[in-house]
């Protein structure tokens, strides 16, 4: 079970990390034209989704990267309502 946590951590991790140069980019930019608004909606919703499974299962890895990676989704999603 200690690798499994592990190995969840690390792709937590990892892919929770590669939207912070979209939030970045946004966030400067105010650019959100070739962004599309159905796909962070859809999106956004699973991610939401996903934390509440992480949190029923009490899964670390779930949890943490599903909430980070919604604030950082809802961040652009957001934006992309405002400036869109």
């Amino acid at each position: 079970m200690f690798a499994q946590e592990w190995i969840g951590g690390i792709a937590a991790t990892l892919t929770t990390c590669s939207f912070i140069p979209q939030v970045w980019r946004v966030l400067q930019t105010r650019h959100t034209k070739d962004i599309s608004l159905g796909m962070y909606i859809l999106f956004t919703t699973g991610v939401a989704l996903w934390l509440v499974y992480g949190i029923q299962l009490e899964a670390w890895p779930i949890i943490v990267a599903n909430a980070i990676t919604l604030l950082l989704a809802g961040i652009v999603l957001t934006l992309k309502l405002r400036f869109g």
